[in-house]
């Protein structure tokens, strides 16, 4: 089977060509804030991006006759976790949708491409927006603000699944508390094979990572909206994308804020360690949602590259269970994974409604 598999990121788009679980072609095309801000919605990207991946395809000799392309799903509405066929209702709500990220780019450029290909299907799975949550979890201190989940599903599960496997065992056995520390930092309890709490990692709550404020004390953002100081577009920005260490430190690379660190720069040590804090403290948290019964803590995402991050977020956290890093992440590999698995018919494809 011939799979390709794309997943847009914020300012590149990763392209693989599968052959069966084999990798022909791996590709992580760069795009340059010059090339991206031409386009005033993220949507527009979209011909952008696909023109891309054409030419990269063109441009190592692939032929166009694939059995299935397979996209990083969007932020259209919660689903349950799963395989899902691309439809237009699907494609109608990602253009529509109220939370903009440029993983929605994936449905409408596998949309597009499969429809020009004899026989082949396009598919999306876990997308960001999976909603498995308890319904304790669904409630906040406001009626008129229920929690909702956004978090990086896709890559949680992978690693939930390769971590099951290694120790002999099935996703579904398993209480399991998985962080993906990246960009954004999602923290969510998997309770057999459901994730029943996750944090909004994109909108902010939970810790503060790299590029998002995280959870922010309520009163004193409501003041600020109405401060006068800010647009509603500049104080979003300082929520997801110009928060975090990149609001501290003026940068959002840990390799570069290490150096600095080592250089004996004691306020960045200050923010990356109170952004540890953060993180042992809302994954300790998940341990309650599981009753103290969790069979393992896993670390993934980019930042878990970090030995420094690694170190001291372990001496934070192990006495609750054994922890296991997985750095970076498994995406291409999962959503290769799944598109085979619904062509050789081991699960079924479900239906965007």
């Amino acid at each position: 089977m011939k799979i390709l598999v794309i997943n847009p990121g914020s300012t590149s788009t990763k392209v693989a060509v599968y052959l069966d679980e084999k990798p022909a072609l791996l590709r992580n095309i760069h795009h340059s804030p010059e090339q991206l801000e031409q386009y005033p919605e993220l949507t527009d990207q979209y011909g952008f991006r696909k023109q891309l991946i054409l030419d990269e395809l063109r441009a190592m000799n692939v032929s166009l006759n694939f059995d299935a392309i397979i996209a990083r799903g969007g932020l259209a509405k919660p689903v349950a976790g799963g395989i899902y066929a691309v439809n237009e209702k699907m494609v109608t709500d990602t253009r529509k949708a109220l939370h903009k990220h440029a993983c929605d780019l994936g449905c409408l450029i596998a949309w597009e491409m499969a429809k020009d290909i004899p026989n082949c299907r396009s598919f999306i799975a876990d997308p960001g927006v999976v909603d498995e949550l308890s319904p304790l979890a669904r409630v906040s201190g406001s009626p008129l603000m229920p929690r909702v989940c956004i978090w990086h599903a896709l890559n949680q599960r992978a690693i939930a699944r390769r971590y099951a496997n290694e120790v002999g065992k099935e996703y579904e056995d398993l209480r399991l508390i998985v962080c993906h520390l990246g960009g954004g930092i999602s923290i969510a309890a998997h309770d057999h094979g459901r994730a029943v709490d996750a944090n909004n990692a994109l909108d902010g709550e939970g810790p503060f990572s790299p590029e998002r404020a995280g959870s922010l004390p309520a009163a004193d953002l409501i003041r600020l909206c109405f401060s006068g100081k800010f647009t509603q577009e500049e104080l979003l920005k300082r929520i997801a994308g110009q928060a975090g260490l990149m609001a501290h430190l003026g940068t959002n690379n840990m390799k570069e804020i290490e150096k600095r660190i080592a250089a004996g720069d004691e306020h960045a040590k200050l923010i990356v360690d109170a952004m540890i804090y953060h993180v042992a403290k809302n994954i300790v948290a998940e341990g309650a949602v599981l009753f103290g019964k969790v069979d393992a803590i896993l670390l993934t995402g980019g930042l878990a590259h970090s030995e420094y991050v690694v170190k001291h977020l372990r001496e934070r956290i192990e006495f609750l269970a054994p922890v296991y890093c997985y750095p970076g992440e498994d995406e291409m590999l999962a959503l290769a994974s799944n598109a085979l698995a619904v062509l050789r018919g081991k699960r079924e494809a479900k239906e965007y409604v």
